[in-house]
């Protein structure tokens, strides 16, 4: 099986295994017991803390483990949300194009009684500046854009945002889920920030939320006061573990890994886009070294995805929260595209274990197997009439 759907999670390292190992036999002790064997536990669990705030820049008490990116990013909206309520803001600001558990949390806010804007972007996905900047009120307690999309690619103009953001006063929150050991993910002007293990060759189950220790919110869970009150539950240390090892390992090999994965995506875009009726999603070139998004008219995006399994090649839709459902991506429609053309699309994201000869192999069949698929549709013969 030729691999390419690294975005929607990535095989754990070997050297991250290794790394857990440990946690889950000879020193598996609760973090919160007194005695040895949990107090080892305890300084696994502040060392990988420590490690995981010298890379992000920021203060150990501003790293908060979690179960994964979804939990970080509900943590973030709801927690700012109802302790901002007490000082009667009650706004959010969101992007259309947010992964559906940012999307989803704005929406449930709604629900309850909060006002949420929903911020468009161009034709290649990134926010509009101008309009975030007008939308800020004095009711606004969170701006939350992604700091690159996990459908298409493309990266967003984080750092202008936090500065409009700063200048106004509101905190900013970014899910940088799939930049962050791929491109440098830089957290200046940054109030909240939201990471997952399984997306960087760790272990799933396992997310982190940075949060300024000037940003107060209020805990979803309740029980035991883990994570400095904030999310309670005994910790996954060998998961933590592990997750950091992860990050440890993404930012040493991210300069060489990601220009090697540009060159095998732009050969992968270049070929694609040689077939008919063929489009490219997301910006050209401010968007991630390991991403090709791709729509093809005429065709189901769902049937393309089946027909490559059956070469032997895994790809996706898009976001694999959503790869069941067979509605059209939200992503997609935001850029301005027609239903569809959003259904008729492609992703394929590279990873570490990928090789020019697994490309090479996709770019042939590609072309084939869309061509199969045209000749089985009755929308493909009568197009034109």
């Amino acid at each position: 099986m030729i691999y390419l759907d690294n975005a929607a999670t990535t095989r754990v390292r070997e050297e991250v295994i290794e790394a857990m190992l440990p946690f889950l036999d000879k020193k598996y002790g609760n973090a919160s017991s007194l005695y040895d064997l949990g107090q080892e536990a305890r300084a696994a669990l502040e060392q990988a803390r420590e490690k995981a705030a010298k890379m992000l820049k920021v203060e150990p008490n501003e790293i908060i483990f979690c179960s994964c990116a979804t939990e970080a990013n509900n943590l973030a909206l709801k927690g700012l949300a109802f302790e901002a309520k007490k000082q009667g803001k009650n706004h959010l600001i969101v992007s259309k194009i947010e992964h559906h558990c940012v999307l989803h949390t704005a929406e449930w806010l709604e629900e309850n009684g909060f006002k949420v804007t929903y911020l468009n972007v161009d034709e290649y996905g990134f926010v509009d500046l101008a309009e975030l900047e007008k939308a800020i009120d004095e009711k606004t307690f969170l701006v939350s854009v992604m700091y690159a999309n996990n459908e298409i690619g493309t990266i967003e103009p984080v750092k202008e945002i936090a500065k409009i953001c700063e200048e106004k006063g509101v905190p900013f929150h970014t899910d940088a889920v799939q930049a962050f050991g791929k491109i440098p993910v830089k957290t200046k002007g940054i109030s909240m920030l939201s990471l997952s293990a399984h997306k960087i060759y760790g272990p799933k189950g396992v997310g982190l939320l940075m949060k300024r220790e000037g940003i107060k919110i209020q805990p979803l869970l309740h029980g035991g006061g883990h994570e400095f009150g904030l999310r309670s539950g005994t910790e996954n240390v060998a998961g933590i573990v592990g997750f950091v090892k992860a990050m440890e390992l993404a930012l040493k090999e991210m300069p060489r890994e990601s220009k090697r994965q540009a060159k095998m995506r732009d050969k992968l875009i270049k070929h694609a886009l040689q077939i008919p009726e063929s489009r490219l999603n997301g910006h050209p070139k401010k968007r991630l070294p390991n991403n090709a998004n791709f729509s093809f008219r005429w065709v189901e995006g769902e049937s393309i995805v089946m027909k490559l399994n059956e070469y032997g090649i895994a790809a996706s839709t898009g976001s694999a929260c959503s790869s069941p459902k067979l509605e059209p991506s939200h992503v997609l429609l935001a850029l301005g595209l027609a239903p569809s053309e959003a259904h008729g699309s492609l992703r394929l994201t590279l990873g570490r274990y990928n090789k020019m000869s697994e490309i090479n192999y996709v770019i042939k069949i590609l072309p084939k197997a869309i061509a199969e698929l045209r000749e089985a549709s009755p929308f493909w013969h009568t197009r034109g009439g």
